[in-house]
C-alpha cells in the first residue's frame, strides 16, 4: 500500500477530525501518501431535516459508508456518536482514535448556568436527549430545534434572543472555541450521547492492509468506554431519536469501568438514570456492562418510557 484515502464530511469540524487522523497516520507511516476525500451526506444536503425522525439513522454516515464499500475511499472518519450501532456486516469499526471531553456544554450569557437561566428562556438544541434532560432539570425552560454545523449554530444563537444553547464540548475544543463555553455540564448528571467526543475510524472488513494501519490509531481504554455506551443504546433498540445517553469512564486503577446511563420521554416527565460498574478486561466485558445496565433501566421504569415512544424494549 502506497496511498490511503480518508473519507469525511465537509464541515470544518469533520475536516479537522479527519486531518487529525491523517496526521497521526503520516507520523506512523511516513512513506504512505494520505489524503482526504470530502463527501456530502444527506444531513449536509438537507440541513433543515429533523435529526430525530426514525428514518434518519445514518444521516451523516450513509454516503460515506457507500464510498467505503465501493472502494472510492479506504477509511472513513466519523464522530462516533453519529455512527449507528447496527453496521453493515461488510464494514467494521477499525479503531477508536481517541476521545476528547465527552461532556455537553452550555453556551449562554457570561456567568449563567443551566440552573440560573431566566425562567421561560429558550434553549436551542437539535437533540431530543439534551432537550429531555433540560426539561427534567428545568421544566420552565423551552427547548427549540437547531440544525447546522458548529459555526452555523453559534451564528444562529448569537442572532437570536435564546437564553442558551447546548453543544458538545469536544467539537468546540477541536475548533478552538472553548471560550464560548459558559458551563460544562457534568456528564454523570447530564449524560452525553453514546460515543460523544470519540473519533470512529471505519474500514472494509476484509481489507487487511488498511485495518493494520487503522490499528496504529486505536485507543483501547476509550474504545471500551464507548463500547459500553453503544451496547446500552443498542440494547434499548435506540438511535438519535431516543432521549437516551450514557457516560463510561475508568476508575483510577484502570481495571473497573463505570457506566452511567439515562432514558427519558421527550418532555422529561419520565426520567430514569442509573449507574453500574464491572471489572473489564475486554470489549466483550464492556458490552455486557452496557447491556446489563439497559436491562436494569428497562426493569426500573424504562419499559414504560419506551412503550410511550412506541418501542418494545430490549432487542
Amino acid at each position: 500500500m502506497s496511498a490511503l484515502v480518508i473519507g469525511t464530511r465537509g464541515s470544518a469540524l469533520a475536516r479537522r477530525q479527519a486531518e487529525r487522523v491523517a496526521s497521526r497516520l503520516r507520523e506512523h507511516r511516513p512513506e504512505l501518501e494520505v489524503r482526504l476525500a470530502i463527501i456530502a451526506t444527506h444531513g449536509d444536503r438537507h440541513p433543515d431535516a429533523p435529526l430525530h425522525a426514525p428514518q434518519r439513522e445514518g444521516l451523516f454516515t450513509g454516503e460515506i459508508e457507500a464510498c467505503l464499500l465501493d472502494g472510492r475511499i479506504d477509511l472513513a472518519v466519523h464522530s462516533l456518536k453519529d455512527l449507528p450501532t447496527a453496521m453493515d456486516d461488510r464494514l467494521v469499526l477499525a479503531a477508536v482514535a481517541g476521545r476528547a471531553d465527552p461532556a455537553d456544554a452550555l453556551i449562554a450569557a457570561e456567568g449563567l448556568t443551566l440552573d440560573t437561566l431566566p425562567a421561560g428562556g429558550v434553549v436551542l438544541t437539535g437533540s431530543p436527549r439534551r432537550a429531555a434532560q433540560v426539561l427534567q432539570r428545568r421544566p420552565d425552560l423551552r427547548p427549540a430545534p437547531l440544525r447546522g454545523n458548529v459555526d452555523t449554530r453559534l451564528r444562529k444563537f448569537d442572532a437570536s434572543d435564546a437564553a442558551g444553547m447546548i453543544l458538545a464540548c469536544a467539537g468546540l475544543e477541536r475548533l478552538g472555541l472553548t471560550g464560548r463555553i459558559t458551563e460544562r455540564l457534568d456528564p454523570i448528571a447530564f449524560c452525553p450521547a453514546c460515543g460523544q467526543g470519540a473519533l470512529a475510524v471505519q474500514a472494509r472488513a476484509g481489507d487487511a492492509a488498511t485495518l493494520q494501519c487503522a490499528a496504529l490509531l486505536h485507543d483501547a481504554p476509550a474504545a471500551a468506554a464507548v463500547t459500553a455506551e453503544r451496547a446500552y443504546l443498542a440494547a434499548l433498540g435506540g438511535g438519535c431519536q431516543v432521549p437516551a445517553g450514557a457516560y463510561g469512564r475508568w476508575d483510577a486503577d484502570g481495571g473497573t469501568l463505570r457506566l452511567t446511563a439515562m432514558l427519558a420521554t421527550p418532555d422529561g416527565s419520565l426520567y430514569i438514570r442509573r449507574s453500574a460498574a464491572l471489572a473489564c478486561e475486554a470489549d466483550a466485558d464492556a458490552a455486557r456492562l452496557g447491556a446489563e445496565l439497559a436491562a436494569t433501566i428497562i426493569a426500573e421504569g424504562g419499559f414504560e418510557i419506551l412503550k410511550r415512544m412506541g418501542r418494545g424494549g430490549l432487542r
